[in-house]
């Protein structure tokens, strides 16, 4: 959809704040958005920007938690990630601008120094499992109450609400919902224990680029403290990480012995947000992992 004349306008009034003299939106080119916000590439006189946009009624904390991740993961300083230079709402429009990060094909050795920075991001820690504020992953609400024991968290926050959701909905086999209440009580004696990381959240393969100076951006993320697995197995669900990735996170920081075992298991809270954002054939993957391990 073209970018509405309401937004150019109101970017325009911002970027000119911003650089103390009059800025002007050039062009607006649609960029990859997948099915949650509408995005665009913009020329400005001001320069180049990346603008996401979404309905302000049905979201409108959306961008406001995804800003406090950006700088939570800025923060941190082992990876970079987009500058926020704007967000806001405007008549029924909510927006996030960012920095323009050109991308470019990855070298031989990207993949590697991604993993080590990874491992890095990983060593950031924190009293307990969770975060200090709700968030989300997609558009759905992600619950972050902090807990000392991360299977309390993941059953708690993570898995319990999405099982509950997609049992409303109708999107769940009732033999399923029964698999979950059964396993739950087994996760302790399959899932070592750790200290809390600071994760991505979402760390699939779109939610990076290779930036120009060859190394990893991270962007849309999930952010809270937990266990370090489950952004590994994330990279895991639709691949475009290679060997490279995980032999260098490993040298770094290496995980529990039996990690590639538990991926499944740890995956099963992204295939409940996919179950519960797009349905489809997500039912059965869920199913099919919960009968790997219940």
């Amino acid at each position: 959809m073209a970018l509405p004349a309401h937004l150019a306008a109101h970017l325009e009034e911002l970027l000119s704040s911003r650089q103390g003299s009059a800025a002007r939106v050039l062009k607006a080119d649609e960029a990859y958005g997948g099915s949650i916000n509408d995005t665009y590439r913009l020329e400005t006189s001001a320069g180049r920007f990346f603008l996401k946009v979404n309905e302000a009624d049905r979201f409108p904390s959306l961008f406001v938690s995804e800003v406090k991740g950006l700088e939570l993961l800025r923060n941190a300083g082992e990876l970079r990630v987009p500058e926020v230079v704007a967000q806001g709402e405007v008549g029924d429009t909510t927006f996030l601008l960012l920095e323009f990060i050109p991308a470019r094909e990855e070298d031989p050795g990207f993949q590697a120094r991604f993993g080590q920075a990874l491992a890095r991001l990983h060593r950031h820690t924190h009293g307990s499992f969770g975060l200090e504020y709700d968030n989300h992953i997609g558009v759905l609400r992600q619950v972050n109450t902090s807990h000392k024991d991360w299977v309390d968290f993941l059953v708690q926050c993570r898995l319990e609400p999405l099982v509950k959701m997609a049992k409303d909905n109708h999107r769940i086999q009732d033999g399923d919902v029964l698999r979950f209440e059964r396993l739950y009580s087994r996760l302790p004696q399959w899932i070592p224990k750790e200290i809390p990381a600071l994760l991505h959240g979402d760390l699939w393969k779109n939610n990076y680029i290779a930036a120009q100076d060859g190394q990893a951006v991270l962007i849309d993320p999930a952010v809270y403290y937990g266990h370090r697995e489950m952004d590994l197995a994330m990279t895991r669900l639709f691949g475009g990480f290679d060997r490279d990735f995980y032999e260098a996170y490993h040298g770094e920081e290496p995980l529990e012995a039996g990690w590639e075992e538990r991926v499944d298991l740890c995956n099963l809270y992204p295939l409940l947000v996919h179950l519960n954002l797009f349905g489809g054939t997500y039912a059965g993957r869920v199913g099919a992992v919960l009968r790997q391990y219940v």
